[in-house]
């Protein structure tokens, strides 16, 4: 593939995956927000928050394991049909969309989408909590326990990542294959002639 070409698929990547940015980010943001406004338990609340957070989390492991993955163990596996292996080799070969989709699309909606949760719930906390320096301390508080959650469980995902990209690797490519298993058949309507 020419030097031309690669640039042009590049420059068409880039606006894909901004434009995917912003109706994934809209989408994310609107039912997290609504779900969070119609739930009144703070514990309910918090759980949405973290399980946001924990997405972000994951979604960086996997796409610094495209990053740090050897095709070679990949490839090996696919030839012995493990299950995922197929998809593992098609991560790690994607390797710059992968990790651009999941470290910087999915991590930094997560950021975004938890800051605002965040914000929600310490609106929460200060309707049901009045005091006059409480908000201050609350939210400093509530921010400062999700950047410490996100940035921790991001070191932890990028060592895991980094060490065991096979198995990662693997095992969301096991993930992608089950997913994709029961829409064989429109794949294979669609390939069949007239």
């Amino acid at each position: 593939m020419s030097k031309l070409n690669k640039n042009r698929r590049r420059k068409r990547w880039v606006i894909v995956i901004t434009i995917w940015t912003f109706f994934i980010a809209l989408i994310v943001g609107f039912f997290a927000h609504y779900s969070l406004n119609e739930i009144n338990s703070l514990f309910l609340s918090f759980l949405i928050l973290f399980i946001v957070v924990f997405l972000g989390i994951i979604f960086d492991l996997v796409g610094t394991a495209a990053a740090a993955a050897d095709i070679a163990p990949l490839n090996a596996k696919a030839a012995r049909r493990v299950v995922g292996a197929r998809k593992g080799v098609q991560l790690a070969k994607n390797a710059e969309k992968v990790s651009n989709f999941c470290n910087d699309v999915a991590g930094d909606i997560s950021g975004i989408v938890s800051g605002t949760l965040a914000a929600i719930i310490v609106y929460k906390l200060i309707v049901s909590i009045p005091h006059s320096q409480a908000d201050f301390y609350m939210n400093i508080l509530l921010t400062a326990l999700v950047a410490a959650v996100t940035v921790g469980g991001k070191a932890w995902g990028k060592v895991v990542a980094i060490n065991y990209s096979t198995e990662v690797l693997l095992m969301v490519g096991y993930i992608l294959t089950r997913i994709e298993k029961p829409f064989d058949w429109f794949r294979k309507d669609s390939n069949s002639p007239g």
